[in-house]
């Protein structure tokens, strides 16, 4: 899998948006710390999803008005900017990037100590395109791992916004936290069905809608009403 698979797979912007709020909730109700998952409407001007794993991997997928950005950095990628004593971007990653997304790569968020941009995959698209693009002409360094599974650019770190994506955070809780999740709530939270406690304790019991009601309501998704 590289980047161009991503970018062949990735729903519209909308419906990558949606995914990426119920991500946001899922985890917030799942996990009241650091979230592996996250959403903000108050981006500067933007809105923006993220991930962090705590382990040196992240994405960002920023949402603004003239489409999507999303920045993907794998922390062990032979494409890390690291590699490289001037920490040059791996060559062809923004080959073809609109200009309305250029300020995106002075974005502080996305740099290093030196303000320089750091990325190890990007995709984007314009409201008015009908798919998603990556950087022009990339040759990738060879799969990583004993059979050659991993993704040289760690696009792969973005495969959870793929098609059936309760499936995959069902995977992703049992495997991260080392719970079992029920794949009816999941699937109630990705359809965007307003939050009940029922639904919410059916994932964690220790907390209500009305705990979380303002970090519910600031990532932008339903809540029932009371």
């Amino acid at each position: 899998m590289t980047v161009y698979d991503i970018a062949a797979t990735l729903p519209s912007i909308e419906v990558l948006r949606d995914r990426c709020k119920a991500l946001a909730v899922l985890e917030r109700i799942v996990d009241s710390g650091e979230p592996y998952y996250a959403y903000t409407r108050a981006w500067g001007d933007d809105e923006a999803a993220l991930m962090d794993n705590g382990s040196g991997d992240e994405w960002t997928v920023v949402f603004t008005a003239a489409g999507a950005f999303i920045r993907a950095f794998d922390h062990e990628s032979a494409m890390s900017p690291y590699r490289d004593p001037d920490h040059e971007l791996w060559a062809g990653l923004l080959a073809g990037l609109p200009a309305v997304f250029r300020p995106l790569i002075d974005e502080p968020a996305f740099g290093d100590e030196e303000g320089r941009f750091v990325a190890t995959a990007v995709l984007w698209r314009l409201s008015s395109d009908d798919r998603w693009h990556a950087g022009e002409g990339i040759t990738f360094p060879p799969l990583r791992g004993p059979h050659g599974d991993n993704a040289p650019d760690g696009s792969d770190l973005l495969e959870i916004m793929l098609d059936d994506i309760a499936d995959r955070y069902v995977e992703f809780a049992e495997d991260y936290y080392e719970i079992e999740v029920d794949r009816g709530v999941v699937e109630h939270v990705v359809a965007h069905r307003p939050l009940t406690d029922v639904v919410v304790q059916a994932l964690n019991p220790e907390v209500t809608v009305g705990r979380l009601r303002r970090d519910i309501a600031a990532i932008g998704y339903p809540i029932a009403a009371t």
